[in-house]
């Protein structure tokens, strides 16, 4: 049945389109929704209606073809009323180069709106007079293009994406500029219908974007979004020492994957501020879990760049403080481990001081969300040159570095693609016969897994039960429930009581939409409870999707 009559807002009268000499814009009803009877019905009729199915968060609202042209389309109000989709059904002419603009309108429109658009046009069928349709079908979701059908096809033909509406509706939440501009359309006058019937939703999910590894780039786009992270990293700190006019860039080399993208971004920042690569003070400090592997990887790759190199070996410092504090070193308990991570980081900052230099800190996004770091030893640092690269981006960058240097110099692509091999460990405990007895994923987890929360926690604000579900879907064929339900649990127990770690995080770059700086996106009580999150983790044992 007709649940609304929805009319033309914005009416054509230029070049091919004469419409005002047939109709009258939606304009003309005045504010409010007006009443029509159509075959003996009772039909709201207006440019302001939104509707709401009630048992989710799908909304929509109606436009026409041309308002979507417009400078103020009536979308922007509908979405500002509550509509979270858009549906415009369209007669938009073919022209050379027109679907191209039409495309970016719909995917614009959507992101500035929180919403998803979809639009549907005439045909090749409609005319055969001056003009021709081309039966253009587009869907995009907050920005992203997640569907286009085929222009001029002759036959019918229907194009299908999956939107979640729970993340939109998050999206408002959080997005202050959205909420303030509801102020210009006082929803008294809006129309709020509850559809009849529930909307069937997808049986399953089918994103066009990669959902395993959210934070990664496209490989369509892998250039240009690796080589803008590099750059904001750069700009970061290249700007930072110029401010601090540090006369050296003092950082602790481990072989490991954050120590050596932290070390290329050094690279970097010399560069672009014309700076010999010698201005970079590197160093290495063997300790007790310190394998030949990644001390090997480490210097080769440090002469190669042409930084300084210092190896300053810890084991009798750190024995010397275990007698100092009585401690048994055959206890190879915290303590024992955050002794060396300590002394690490003082013996990078006293060459700072004695240098005129800047410690710059390789710790990453992953490990400040997991509260993996010892407290005020690689915890700390005077520009945290990584904290906005989880761990998952970074093995990401180094490959590209890797790729990229590939064949101007093989011989530095060698070393990065072996610490790409090496299993990431801090090597706080002896090894085993020459090889990494300790390692951070068989103990905190996979890193796959903990991006993949992270990036719905802290991005989208999802619920355990969702970030569950989609955890299911993206990573089910690598990761059992059981495997996945065990790491969420870890995820949230540990981001939850690792707080105040992050409430005095050195200054670093954002990089990405997601970040956890106390002074900028995450201001979060250390003290605050996990107990809502973990009710609902108890609860999904049970559950089967």
């Amino acid at each position: 049945r007709i649940l609304a009559l929805v009319p033309k807002t914005v009416l054509p009268n230029y070049r091919e389109f004469y419409e005002k000499r047939q109709f009258t814009s939606g304009r003309e009803l005045g504010t409010g929704v007006k009443e029509v009877t159509v075959n003996g019905m009772h039909i709201p009729f207006g440019t302001e209606i939104v509707f709401h199915e009630e048992s989710s968060p799908f909304s929509f609202g109606v436009e026409i073809c041309e308002d979507l042209w417009s400078v103020i389309p009536p979308s922007s109000k509908l979405a500002l009323l509550g509509a979270r989709a858009i549906l415009n059904p369209s007669a938009g002419t073919e022209l050379t180069g027109k679907a191209a603009y039409r495309r970016e309108l719909v995917r614009q429109q959507s992101g500035r709106c929180l919403c998803a658009y979809v639009l549907s046009s005439a045909g090749v069928h409609e005319s055969t007079t001056d003009t021709v349709f081309g039966g253009h079908s587009l869907i995009a979701d907050n920005g992203r293009p997640a569907a286009e059908g085929e222009r001029f096809c002759r036959e019918s033909t229907l194009i299908f994406a999956d939107v979640d509406f729970e993340r939109l509706e998050a999206a408002r939440l959080s997005e202050s500029s959205f909420n303030d501009s509801k102020s210009l359309f006082p929803a008294g006058n809006a129309l709020h219908l509850a559809l009849p019937e529930q909307v069937p939703g997808a049986p399953g999910l089918e994103y066009a974007f990669n959902p395993a590894r959210p934070f990664l780039p496209s490989p369509s786009r892998r250039r240009e979004r690796c080589e803008e992270i590099i750059s904001i990293q750069t700009a970061g700190l290249a700007k930072r020492m110029e401010h601090t006019r540090a006369q050296r860039l003092v950082i602790g080399i481990s072989g490991g994957l954050d120590s050596t993208l932290a070390l290329l971004i050094c690279s970097r920042a010399c560069r672009a501020l014309k700076r010999p690569a010698s201005d970079i003070l590197a160093v290495t400090m063997p300790g007790f879990g310190t394998t030949d592997r990644t001390h090997d990887n480490a210097v080769t790759m440090c002469r190669l760049l042409g930084v300084e190199l210092r190896e300053i070996p810890i084991s009798e410092c750190c024995l010397r403080h275990f007698a100092d504090i009585g401690h048994d070193p055959a206890e190879r308990t915290t303590t024992y481990e955050n002794v060396q991570a300590r002394e690490r980081t003082q013996i990078l900052m006293d060459l700072a001081n004695k240098t005129g230099g800047l410690v710059v800190g390789t710790g990453d996004l992953s490990e400040i969300a997991l509260g993996w770091s010892t407290y005020n030893g690689d915890h700390m640092s005077m520009y945290a040159v990584n904290a906005g690269i989880p761990k998952t981006l970074v093995r990401h960058l180094v490959s590209f570095v890797s790729d990229d240097k590939g064949s101007e110099d093989p011989r530095l692509s060698a070393v990065l693609d072996d610490i790409l091999d090496t299993p990431v460990s801090p090597e706080l405990l002896p090894a085993i016969e020459g090889k990494i007895s300790q390692k951070t994923e068989d103990l905190v987890g996979p890193y796959e897994l903990h991006d993949f929360f992270l990036y719905y926690m802290l991005r989208w604000g999802f619920p355990p039960r969702k970030i569950y579900r989609l955890a299911l879907y993206a990573l089910g064929k690598t990761y059992t429930p059981d495997v996945i339900l065990k790491w969420l649990k870890t995820f949230y127990r540990r981001f939850f009581s690792q707080q105040f770690k992050r409430s005095c995080l050195p200054d670093g770059p954002k990089v990405g939409s997601a970040a956890l700086s106390p002074r900028g996106d995450w201001r979060m009580p250390s003290d605050a409870s996990a107990a809502l999150w973990q009710a609902e983790l108890e609860t999904l044992e049970s559950v089967h999707f």
